[in-house]
């Protein structure tokens, strides 16, 4: 974070949080059926953490291409570049989603939730060490960061997913009820990336060789998921295995209720199976519980280690 930035910087985020304190003590109400005294700890407790963390969402936000000619338009340009180099080499030469309707609209899509995982978990590598100077000088939940950046993310995310919404109007696109079911999907999908991102940051601080190995293990993972294909293209059981990956299994199902009815799910591959659907479920719930359990016991120590 730098200072002097839209006014908001390590020493402006104190004085927000000092400045609030007062307000807080002063306006909080009593609510039948809790004691005052528990009211307004629980009020205080979470008062400041969101208050940080709207402004690091914004400062990230702002920060994060200023400078730049394009400024925010690279949030848009980025990932419809990568669709149309992918879409040329993989649909147009190597005859990719034969077959599959509106595969432009599928393909695009499954981009743009694959970036956004990527973003989110690279971004947050470095967040923490990142934040040293503020973590010094304001004692703060420190899980505030990563959730900024997060948010930050999926600000970005709404944005690439209003300009699907365009591709997918030119290209009549049908919808159904079924659409809704993306907003669970959109929820399983940050709760992901805020898992990994909670581990990777806080083993980031200790072990640095940790971006270069998630790097290299990203690029593996993104053709080992189905993006530039479908998963029936492969025999069952390497489909059923490789569905089982919760980033694959979000893209998939997006894909059916978004785009086309013939995008297999895990509920096609696993031939009806409904309770595999808990397999990806429960890996994003249990790996949020572990990172979350490690990046909290690691937190104490922070501040000195970065």
């Amino acid at each position: 974070m730098r200072p002097g930035i839209d006014g908001v910087g390590p020493g402006s985020a104190q004085t927000v949080l000092e400045d609030e304190r007062p307000a807080a003590e002063t306006s909080t109400k009593h609510r039948p059926g809790l004691p005052e005294s528990k009211q307004q700890s629980l009020f205080d407790r979470y008062r400041y953490p969101v208050i940080l963390l709207g402004r690091l969402v914004r400062t990230d936000f702002k920060l994060r291409y200023h400078g730049s000619a394009l400024g925010y338009l690279w949030s848009l340009v980025r990932p419809l570049f990568l669709f149309l180099v992918l879409y040329l080499v993989f649909a147009k030469f190597l005859r990719f989603g034969a077959g599959v309707p509106h595969f432009p609209q599928y393909l695009l899509l499954g981009i743009i939730l694959w970036n956004y995982f990527a973003e989110v978990t690279t971004n947050s590598i470095g967040a923490i060490v990142g934040k040293g100077d503020l973590m010094r000088k304001i004692d703060f939940p420190k899980y505030v960061i990563i959730l900024a950046g997060s948010f930050s993310a999926f600000i970005n995310l709404l944005i690439n997913l209003a300009v699907l919404g365009v591709f997918m109007a030119v290209g009549r696109v049908e919808l159904g009820w079924s659409a809704l079911l993306i907003v669970p999907l959109i929820a399983e999908l940050f709760i992901l990336a805020l898992a990994v991102s909670f581990f990777l940051s806080a083993l980031f601080v200790r072990f640095r060789d940790v971006a270069y190995i998630w790097d290299v293990f990203m690029q593996a993972a993104f053709y080992a998921t189905p993006i530039l294909y479908t998963a029936s293209q492969f025999p069952q059981w390497v489909a059923q295995i490789q569905i089982l990956n919760p980033m694959a299994q979000i893209i998939q199902d997006a894909r059916h209720v978004l785009i086309t009815d013939q995008a297999p799910t895990i509920y096609d591959v696993y031939d009806g199976r409904v309770w595999v659907w808990l397999v990806p479920l429960a890996v994003c719930l249990v790996s949020v519980a572990l990172s979350a359990s490690y990046f909290r016991s690691r937190s104490k120590h922070f501040a000195e280690e970065v």
